[in-house]
């Protein structure tokens, strides 16, 4: 099999107020009972499906699967082990039930499916799960970081499973409803045949004539699916369109059903008669890495973090940004977490006068330089924004060009000091992993504290302590790790005549499951 090269498939997609990288979940009805499923499957299913994409896959290995609006063209062709629920209920897929096994949490067992094939014909079993999750930990992909408990997998009988984990991890069954639980043939699992053309159990494969790297992809539902009440629509089509110009132009003219659009679009989408999905997933604002000072000594002192926090509008960077759609804040963690904190929204204030003591405090009173990285195409804009607010009280941003496909990682090689981000505000024992671990990309010089490290050893144990929880995010905020600026709506705009959607809780665009026809 091959090895991969670290964060290799990471890309970021040329928008401003959209999730770029936001955490995401698998979503739609429990498929172990035909009878809850939404209507619209089997018999029943709609035409064709086109939805406007923002980025396509490197590579479509499901170990190479990536999270929000970049997990949804996996979930045609690939099942997960647990699917998520538009809500975030946990409910049955391939695995019918599982459980841990011990007090500790460290042995959790998974229950299979016994009638699933892949496309190749090939059986899914318990050792297909062994090899997908044994070249998930190797393959080194984006999510990565999702098996690092993992100690073992292993195959019991035909249809049990045991993932016995070196730590208890609270996110685990989560993992399984997304990158880290889609199941791909094991003939195929690694190879060059595998990037160009996924082989899995979804309701759909793609046809490979018909779909072109860098313009679409065509799926059409499978012979002999497993559940075909999941199977909504005979063809599903994803165009891409990375532009948010193309997309809103491509939902006008009817060329797409759905899709993603931001805060500088919308009002052509309403003014066409589109429907809006309207919700909050993530936060935008600063991620400031070098909290050690390795690169840029002065970022060590917390008084500049802060100092960065307070030069910050961000009533005005969300309606300029974001065309003032969602809510401000100074905290990474979001209201659907435990470690959410409400007045911890307006902790900075808008105040270069106090940003401007705290630096010559810090004993940066003639100013300091930092640089940052601007991906394009795309973020031109954001970077202007940036550096005219640090400017204004000192801070030199110093600019430097990276191609929006390698942005990440950049980003996850400890190449920069500070990065503009979005990022999802999930669960909280996730989001730690996302932001805080020692293994995350967003965490690349391995900052930690005894504080952080206290709350994460609370948390591992009881992943719902909420004391542990708003303790670490207190910290966070406080010592301003971050510079968080505002949570903006996701805007997804959809054609109601021929369509319906379910938003899916903590995901940019809804799970493939939520999409039915309308007649």
């Amino acid at each position: 099999m091959k090895s991969r090269t670290p964060f290799a498939a990471a890309g970021l997609a040329s928008v401003v107020a959209l999730t770029l990288a936001a955490c995401a979940s698998g979503g739609g009805t429990t498929p172990s009972d035909s009878s809850s499923a939404p209507a619209g499957g089997g018999s029943d299913r709609g035409g064709t499906l086109t939805l406007g994409i923002l980025q396509e896959p490197q590579s479509w290995d499901p170990a190479q699967a990536h999270v929000g609006h970049r997990l949804q063209p996996f979930q045609l062709a690939y099942d997960s082990l647990i699917l998520r629920e538009p809500d975030g209920t946990l409910a049955p897929m391939l695995a019918t039930d599982w459980s841990y096994t011990d007090d500790a949490k460290t042995v959790l067992e998974l229950n299979l499916r016994t009638d699933v094939t892949f496309s190749d014909g090939a059986p899914f079993n318990a050792d297909a799960v062994v090899a997908n999750i044994e070249h998930f930990k190797t393959d080194n992909g984006p999510q990565a970081g999702m098996a690092t408990a993992i100690d073992s997998v292993t195959a019991v009988d035909a249809d049990t499973v045991d993932i016995t984990l070196s730590e208890p991890d609270p996110a685990m069954e989560y993992y399984l409803s997304q990158a880290l639980g889609l199941m791909g043939s094991p003939d195929s699992l690694g190879t060059d045949a595998m990037d160009r053309l996924p082989v899995g159990t979804g309701p759909y494969t793609m046809v490979a004539d018909k779909s072109v790297v860098g313009s679409q992809y065509v799926f059409v539902a499978r012979d002999g699916y497993w559940n075909p009440d999941l199977q909504k629509w005979d063809e599903i089509d994803l165009k891409l369109l990375p532009d948010v110009t193309a997309r809103v132009n491509a939902l006008v003219t009817g060329e797409v059903d759905a899709t993603l659009l931001d805060g500088t679009t919308f009002q052509q989408a309403e003014g066409a008669g589109k429907t809006l999905l309207e919700y909050a997933t993530d936060w935008q604002g600063l991620l400031l890495f070098d909290r050690d000072g390795t690169l840029n000594p002065a970022l060590k002192d917390v008084r500049v973090r802060q100092a960065i926090n307070y030069a910050f509008d961000r009533k005005n960077l969300l309606a300029q940004l974001g065309g003032g759609k969602g809510e401000v804040t100074s905290q990474v963690f979001g209201p659907d977490s435990s470690a959410y904190v409400p007045e911890l929204d307006t902790y900075y204030t808008y105040d270069p006068a106090k940003a401007k003591q705290l630096l010559a405090d810090a004993g940066y009173a003639n100013g300091l330089t930092i640089e940052m990285p601007l991906f394009t195409p795309g973020g031109e804009t954001i970077l202007t924004f940036v550096a005219q607010q640090l400017a204004d009280v000192g801070i030199t941003v110093k600019q430097t060009q990276v191609p929006i496909a390698d942005y990440q990682g950049e980003l996850g090689k400890g190449n920069f000091a500070a990065a503009w981000f979005s990022l999802f505000q999930g669960p909280t024992w996730v989001a730690y992993q996302q932001l805080l671990s020692d293994t995350t990309l967003y965490n690349p010089f391995k900052s930690t504290s005894p504080e952080i490290q206290a709350a994460a050893q609370a948390l591992r144990t009881n992943g719902d302590d909420a004391e542990a929880a708003q303790a670490l995010n207190r910290y966070v905020t406080e010592n301003a790790w971050f510079a968080p600026w505002f949570r903006p709506s996701q805007l997804y705009y959809y054609d109601a005549s021929k369509v319906a959607v379910v938003a899916q809780v903590q995901m940019a665009v809804p799970s493939i499951y939520n999409y039915s026809p309308v007649s």
